[in-house]
């Protein structure tokens, strides 16, 4: 499976040369990294070419690396289902710099890319209809960015008074979160219920 999908890498690489900036294997999975302007020209080959035919778009997420000049990476998961094989398409972006929709190519693109929008704030330029899919109309921030508070900025509470639902500003101090990406388990001698064992024996 593995060896299938390394040369189906080398497939979509040597047809499409400017498109595909990287190819690489990760845990038994292709991945293949593109540009912004590059995106929608892949994605129609990976969707056509008798070799591929990734017809369906399981998903589209963003990943956030605040330390980064292109905090983000869109990644789009695709499957095919003829071949049986599943893909990923990554590339990188910034605040600035909207991704073209992939809406046209997809029509499943449009929901994810609300979300993506909504919880990360990347921007998908030509969308017909980008606004926010799971946080309120008037929420403030996107809440999947690492620099997002964990209270958030403001809180919902009903004002019996005003007999209407009502937004506070948190007046909160808060930290941002922070993660090294380590398993929680790694550099332990003994891992919860070993004890036991050892009482055992």
């Amino acid at each position: 499976m593995t060896d299938g999908l390394q040369q189906l890498g080398e497939h979509v690489t040597g047809q499409n040369p400017g498109l595909v900036a990287k190819s690489e294997m990760i845990h038994g999975e292709l991945i293949l990294w593109t540009k912004p302007d590059s995106l929608l020209a892949l994605l129609r080959f990976l969707r056509d070419d008798p070799r591929c035919r990734f017809r369906t778009l399981i998903d589209i997420c963003g990943v956030d690396y605040p330390e980064r000049v292109q905090r983000f990476e869109v990644v789009y998961n695709l499957l095919s289902i003829h071949n049986n094989q599943r893909m990923r398409v990554k590339l990188p972006a910034d605040e600035a710099t909207a991704v073209p929709s992939a809406s046209g190519v997809y029509a499943a693109a449009g929901w994810f890319e609300r979300e993506a929008w909504d919880l990360f704030g990347i921007y998908f330029s030509d969308h017909a209809d980008l606004r926010r899919i799971l946080t309120d109309y008037g929420f403030e921030g996107h809440p999947m960015r690492k620099d997002f508070p964990l209270t958030g900025y403001v809180e919902l509470r009903y004002d019996e008074e005003q007999k209407r639902v009502v937004y506070d500003k948190v007046k909160l101090t808060q930290d941002f979160r922070s993660f090294d990406f380590l398993s929680p388990w790694e550099g332990m001698m003994t891992l919860p219920g070993d004890e036991k064992v050892e009482k055992k024996g």
